[in-house]
Order: structure tokens, then sequence, then C-alpha cells
């Protein structure tokens, strides 16, 4: 049995960085990773993955700054959720699928929680990949865009988190089908994604403002393969896809601690440092690759938009959008 996405894609088990040596998870057939996963390019001063650049499949930075700040971006999501990183009421935990892994933050916090639980990260890059992880924990290279291999009625939970800018906009519905198929009877989904379309708790945020201006064009870069507008739509989704117990809630992200709640100015305080760091981090190949913006615009644009997120009286956040649904018994 092959316990991957596609044999094409000549999927690997890692532990540890790129070059660690290649385990086997016990209920999967691997192949060694073929080197063109490991190839990256260097775009003023970021490694990409090549791989993902030439296929069109995510354009976000491969290399330890990056690393460090999803890490960041998971404690940030860790204090917005109260710590929990299970939402829906899952009696015991046998087998755990996270879709998208990144740096691995979230499937090494859930493996330890449950080490008796099989976790199986997937991501089509695997240069952000955690250095130390639990035994029960395997990380797998792969195209999430391609149709699944997983045995049906497998997993006791789905995770899928900030898939946007890598799910193809037509890939969506089929990538959910898929999620639907590989969940036991009574199994859940749960998906995260950021509306990277700038908002003003106050309105006070126009088209001329920075913020605006990155959002508007960081999200026309993707028009033509992604779909970042999918997070305002996963209710319909899911139960479009037959899922039942389907909830949906969108949470304020804050930018800065601009709040006068405590809980969410802590939030904005911790986010600071994130946003400072996302906003160049996810537009520097879209805008200036894509979108042929020239690179001292970009530095103006990403020095504008920094100083704004940090102005109280504009109350800036992101929508985050959360959607829960269980596959019928």
């Amino acid at each position: 049995m092959t316990y991957s996405l596609r044999k094409i894609t000549l999927t690997t088990l890692m532990r540890g960085r790129a070059d660690a040596s290649i385990t086997r998870s016990p209920d999967s057939e691997t192949e060694e990773l073929d080197e063109v996963y490991l190839h990256t390019v260097t775009i003023h001063g970021r490694e990409f993955h090549k791989y993902s650049i030439d296929n069109q499949i995510a354009f976000e930075p491969v290399d330890d700054e990056e690393a460090e700040r999803l890490d960041l971006q998971h404690r940030v999501f860790s204090r917005i959720f109260d710590g929990r990183l299970i939402f829906p009421p899952i009696r015991r935990l046998r087998r755990v699928l996270d879709c998208g892994y990144g740096a691995g933050s979230w499937a090494v916090d859930v493996a330890t929680q449950y080490p008796d639980c099989k976790v199986i990260g997937l991501d089509i890059s695997p240069h952000k990949n955690p250095d130390d992880m639990p035994e029960n924990l395997w990380l797998q290279v792969d195209d999430l865009n391609r149709r699944f291999t997983f045995p049906s009625n497998h997993f006791d939970l789905v995770h899928s988190s900030l898939l946007a800018t890598g799910i193809n906009r037509a890939r969506w519905p089929s990538y959910l089908a898929d999620i639907k198929r590989i969940l036991k009877p009574g199994g859940w989904v749960q998906l995260i994604e950021i509306y990277f379309n700038v908002q003003s708790d106050n309105g006070s945020i126009t088209e001329e403002h920075a913020l605006r201006r990155w959002s508007t064009q960081f999200m026309r870069s993707y028009e033509g393969t992604k779909d970042l507008r999918v997070g305002t739509r996963l209710n319909n989704l899911l139960l479009a896809e037959g899922l039942e117990e389907v909830d949906a809630r969108m949470i304020p992200l804050p930018l800065s601690a601009w709040s006068n709640d405590p809980r969410m100015r802590d939030i904005g305080m911790l986010n600071r440092e994130n946003i400072n760091k996302l906003l160049p981090s996810l537009a520097l190949y879209p805008l200036t690759q894509i979108s042929r913006v020239p690179q001292q615009d970009f530095r103006e644009l990403i020095a504008q938009a920094r100083q704004e997120a940090e102005t109280a009286n504009l109350k800036a956040y992101f929508p985050l959008y959360v959607c829960i649904g269980r596959k019928p018994r």
C-alpha cells in the first residue's frame, strides 16, 4: 500500500532538515526523495523552493527566516485559540493528517500532546522541517494539488491551515472531497485561512493606504491560479460536500496592539512581530516576480505598510476564518 498522495511525486518521510536520513512510517511504503524537491533559488536575498516556483504551487520563502516566522505565527494562533490545537469534540485520536505543515509547529505539538496518535504531515517543501520531532510524527513531501491516495475512512482528524496561496483555485472542491473520503465516519476536518484583504475596525483604511495597496497587489498577483478569498467560503464548501455539524467563524486578527480589549491587545502585541516579517515575506515573489513591481517600489510599499500596521488609530486586522465539519457516520 502506498501511503502518500501519488507515487510519481517520489514521496519520502523526513526527520529533521532536508539532508537528514529517511525514515519510514510503519503504515507506509515510500520512495527516496528525488533531488528535484531539494533545489532552491535565491531571489532578492530570500530562498524559494524551485519546484514550487516552476510548477506554480507556492511562492513563500523556504529559508530559516520564514521557518522562524511560521513558528511565531503558530504562537500567535495558540494565543488566539487559547492553547487549543484541536477544535472538534474528538474523544480519542488515533490518526491525524496535517495538510500544509509549514515549519511543523502544529504537527509537533499534536504529536507531543497525543503520544499514542500517529501524526502525518504533508507539504511540498522539506526545507522548513523541525530539527527535533516526536517518534509518532512523520512528515511527507508531496503536492496537495494532486488527488490523495490515502486509504478511505482512515483519519480521525484532518487539519488544513493557510493553504489559500498553495491550493489551485479549481482544486478546492476535489481537495475537500479527498478529505471527506479519507476521514473515518464521524471524523472531523478543521480548516484555518487568513483573508489577506486588510480591514479596519473603524473603517479608516482607504484605497490610498499602503496596507490596502499591499492587499490589492498581493491578491491580484494570485488571481490566475489561486483563490485567496476561499476563507470566506469554507462554510458553504463543507456543506456542499455533505459534511455535518459545520461551524464557521471569523476572528479579527489585529496587526498590532490597538485593541481596547486586554486579550486582543495581547494578541496584537504578539502578532506585531509576525506581521512585520509577513508583509515582505509573503509578497516578495508575487509582487516583484509576477506583478513586476520594481524592487525600490516594493521596499517603499513594505516600509509604509509596516508603519501603518503599527498605527493604533487605523485598527488594522486580517480576517481569520476557522471552520470545522464532521463526516456523516
